[in-house]
């Protein structure tokens, strides 16, 4: 069971954002990804709790930002609740969509899970519901990724097998690269692993 720590910054002027102390394993029926997240000064900031079925689907999202909370599923698509500060106005949403995406390095794990890519230069097209922080305000965004390249790495634990995807949003033309190892990131724009106390899992 991987269990580390990842910083998060701003990817444009690197500005600390937060930090992510996480724990995720491999199971019967899929993956779970569960963290809590701290502002640069240490205060308690939101959390996050992603459960994958065996084919890479959200099973179940429960993600928290401040006062604010999104529950969401795959279920006709992607469906989620929204709740505000205040809890007293909770909002629905669906879209035809594929899966979530946000912040956290969860949902690159995820979506690397769900589109179970070989190597080649060929992209895959994924619709996507982005959570933006800092309200977890809901938008659907398309990217292609395409695994670039694979590499395996001899380590004192065994070997281990370190992905890269290209991964572009349609909208922007914006491109970027993402280091993966089963799952856990090793390096994403805004995403920095700082300490891992056991190895990644890998997927079957």
């Amino acid at each position: 069971m991987p269990r580390g720590r990842y910083s998060l910054h701003d990817p444009h002027d690197h500005t600390p954002l937060a930090e992510e102390h996480f724990h995720c394993a491999p199971g019967p029926s899929g993956w779970r990804y569960v963290s809590q997240l701290t502002t640069p000064t240490g205060d308690h900031s939101g959390s996050v709790d992603l459960a994958l079925d065996d084919l890479g689907r959200p099973l179940r999202l429960e993600i928290h930002a401040g006062d604010w909370q999104v529950r969401g599923a795959a279920l006709d698509g992607i469906s989620w609740v929204r709740t505000d500060p205040t809890g007293t106005q909770a909002t629905e949403g669906n879209v035809r969509a594929h899966a979530f995406t946000g912040t956290s390095p969860a949902f690159l794990v995820a979506t690397a899970r769900l589109l179970r890519l070989t190597p080649s230069a060929d992209a895959t097209r994924v619709r996507l519901v982005a959570l933006t922080d800092p309200v977890l305000a809901p938008r659907t965004v398309d990217q292609s990724w395409a695994l670039v390249d694979r590499e395996t790495h001899a380590t004192d634990n065994g070997p281990l097998i370190v992905d890269e995807y290209q991964v572009t949003a349609l909208d922007t033309g914006e491109r970027h690269t993402v280091h993966l190892a089963g799952d856990v990131v090793l390096s994403a724009p805004g995403i920095e692993l700082e300490d891992l106390q056991t190895p990644p899992s890998t997927f079957a």
